[in-house]
């Protein structure tokens, strides 16, 4: 399982006006009829449960959408672009690279989010029409397109968490419940990646993931387990697992408790299930009323299973039914992530600021205007000034106060006050 990766994202641009008129046959006066440019398309994020990793997002890693059509004569508007669906697996959280912030949290099947939108479509020549300019020659561009990177990361959803240093039986435990068939071996840091294992217990199914790699000094980045404790945040109950041959089991819980609390402190408060894994060895079955009472004196109660034999499992079952059917408690709901859902800031409508050339207009849709239309031709150049009181600009410059005579910049459109 691969559960982190960067995507980078293009929404479409907007679709050109269109500047046209009607000229037809018996038809004298037919005005403009430039039609509007077409809607870029979005790039959409869904959620999608046939989905276990981003593995795929690793190798093919740009997705963009397509751009909006070019408006045509007799009003016709230009086609939409084409939206783009990245389908990722549930419980994927998506934030912004640049900025760091969270944009979603994909969290069940067919959820979807907008990441990037597409721009709008620029306007044909006939919304210019006036009784003072009857053939506008005049034409926006389209809107351009939102490109970002996002950071995708891979939290796995789970009623329950099997957690405890490596070696102590979690994969083997894992397949004795379910019908997950993990890797298992008898050395450490088999499991490389987390598993998840559908369990029926009391009439009911339960989703349990083994969270492979914890050990001492994980929450610092040591061996695998700082790559999967994020996992372990969305579990509602953690099965602490345990080697029964370990010759400090109670010593080996705190560890990774430790290592929770260091990570996340409202990992620590979350409900444990204490288990005693292979008491089907000689070994451990001898020292069984001595860890009974090693765990009893601790405060621990916990239950002893082999996960080789099935011993006890149906009792852990029971357990682990019983904790799961208890109503959510008020820490757990403070640990649910918060969805976070920010349009992208928009830019003032109309803004003016000085710089070494003179003083620079910014406004998006008048820019469009200047960029669509033919500014070198004197008629057209002469139809965007008339525009400039419409859009907002001319009131912005008179409230900056600047002198006859300043040169304004908007777009590529260089004139004098």
């Amino acid at each position: 399982m691969i559960d982190q990766a960067e995507i980078e994202i293009k929404s479409g641009n907007g679709g050109r006006g269109a500047v046209s008129f009607r000229r037809e046959k018996f038809v004298p006066r037919g005005g403009p009829d430039g039609g509007d440019g077409g809607r870029g398309g979005d790039v959409i994020l869904e959620a999608d449960k046939d989905i276990g990793s981003l593995m795929k997002y690793r190798h093919q890693r740009h997705y963009a959408a397509a751009d909006g059509g070019r408006g045509a004569g007799q009003r016709k508007s230009g086609k939409s672009g084409a939206d783009v669906i990245v389908k990722l697996p549930i419980g994927t959280v998506i934030r912004d690279r640049d900025t760091g912030e969270v944009l979603a949290d994909l969290s069940r099947h067919g959820e979807r989010i907008v990441a990037a939108h597409g721009g709008k479509g620029g306007l044909g020549n006939s919304h210019f029409a006036s009784s003072t300019n009857q053939a506008p020659r005049l034409a926006q561009t389209g809107a351009p397109g939102e490109a970002k990177v996002l950071s995708l990361e891979l939290k796995l959803i789970a009623d329950a968490g099997i957690i405890g240093l490596p070696n102590a039986g979690k994969s083997s435990l894992l397949a004795a419940i379910s019908a997950a068939r993990p890797k298992v071996a008898d050395y450490p840091f088999t499991t490389l990646e987390p598993s998840l294992g559908v369990v029926d217990a009391g009439g009911r199914r339960w989703v349990v993931a083994d969270v492979p790699g914890l050990i001492e000094g994980a929450h610092l980045g040591k061996g695998l387990g700082y790559q999967f404790l994020r996992h372990v945040a969305r579990t509602r109950v953690l099965v602490h697992l345990l080697d029964g041959s370990s010759a400090e089991p109670v010593n080996d819980m705190v560890k990774i408790n430790t290592e929770l609390l260091l990570y996340d402190p409202l990992l620590s408060r979350k409900s444990q299930l204490v288990a005693v894994n292979k008491i089907d060895l000689p070994a451990v079955k001898a020292r069984l009323p001595a860890l009974k009472e090693l765990f009893k004196a601790a405060g621990h109660r916990a239950i002893f299973v082999s996960a080789q034999s099935g011993e006890g499992i149906e009792g852990l079952l029971a357990e682990l039914d019983a904790m799961l059917q208890q109503p959510v408690s008020a820490d757990a709901a403070a640990e649910a992530p918060i969805k976070v859902f920010r349009p992208a800031p928009q830019r003032e409508k109309v803004s003016v600021t000085r710089d070494a050339d003179g003083y620079r207009v910014e406004s998006d849709e008048f820019e469009r205007l200047v960029a669509g239309s033919d500014t070198n031709d004197p008629e057209v150049r002469r139809q965007v000034l008339a525009e400039l009181w419409r859009w907002g600009v001319g009131r912005a410059v008179r409230a900056a106060k600047i002198k006859p005579g300043e040169k304004l910049i908007i777009g590529k459109l260089e004139l004098y006050w």
